[in-house]
């Protein structure tokens, strides 16, 4: 009887480890096909800068993505594990695991699509080629991409790091917004496209970041060009979201309509 029961025992334990392990990697499997999204652009752009994840806490939901810092410390780069910070001195540095973050996208990158992309004169060029890649394998999902190569033109922005009272970030970037021009340098791209549906929490369409290949030169994206450059795709169905209980937070009024005031701070155009 006892040998029985020890046996009925051992088999429960077994299939209780195989049924945890099994939803553990089902559990990895689905992150590895989501965007997670630190608050909002619009609540970023209406002014709050508090952080409300740890760097060492995106980690764990990716090893690509874009995003900011407390204050709107500098421009972020997530790339290969890695989260970089692009500050408004025209310096960057690897991101301390404590500095917290206010908004951002990551996700585990794995590459669903590879295109060659060339003769891409500009902004505008970069976007209509990516576009082509969304338009023939669904625009209504997420897309992160990498793109590397040797930019002709790199001109990014970063921004001075803000104190409280926080001004909406348009009128932050009025004063604060420090913008640099790069030469033939070699680098890559890390970017984002939201579906049109994700207007109300996001910019929709394309969002571009850089870092060079010696993690000394990275901002946010104002214009490019390039001859050529390898781009790699990563097709993401899913999307996670993490908000704040500040009271602050929470008294906000997200649903106010501030896409002229996104569309200043993305593209520097009034």
């Amino acid at each position: 009887m006892k040998k029985l029961l020890l046996t009925l025992i051992s088999a429960a334990l077994i299939v209780s480890f195989t049924a945890c392990s099994s939803q553990e990697k089902a559990k990895t499997e689905a992150d590895k096909e989501t965007v997670y999204q630190v608050a909002l652009l619009q609540s970023l752009t209406q002014g709050y800068y508090d952080g409300i994840v740890k760097v060492s806490e995106l980690k764990e939901h990716g090893d690509i993505g874009i995003g900011t810092f407390e204050g709107v410390n500098g421009e972020m780069i997530v790339l290969d594990g890695k989260v970089y910070q692009a500050l408004g001195d025209g310096t960057v540095k690897e991101a301390d695991k404590d500095e917290t973050v206010p908004f951002s996208n990551v996700t585990f990158f794995e590459a669903d699509i590879k295109e060659s992309l060339t003769d891409i004169k500009n902004m505008d060029g970069l976007k209509s080629a990516l576009d082509k890649v969304v338009d023939k394998n669904g625009k209504n999902m997420f897309y992160f991409v990498k793109v590397n190569g040797t930019f002709e033109k790199m001109f990014v922005r970063s921004e001075l790091k803000q104190e409280k009272p926080y001004k909406s970030l348009d009128k932050a970037l009025e004063t604060d917004q420090r913008e640099f021009d790069y030469k033939d340098i070699k680098g890559t791209i890390v970017g984002l496209y939201c579906p049109d549906y994700m207007g109300g929490l996001n910019a929709v369409g394309w969002h571009f970041h850089f870092i060079s290949d010696d993690r000394e030169k990275g901002g946010h994206i104002l214009d490019l060009n390039f001859k050529s450059a390898e781009a790699e795709l990563d097709i993401t169905p899913q999307f996670d979201m993490k908000l704040s209980d500040n009271e602050t937070f929470q008294g906000m009024e997200l649903a106010k309509n501030v896409d002229d005031a996104i569309k200043k701070v993305e593209t520097n155009e009034e």
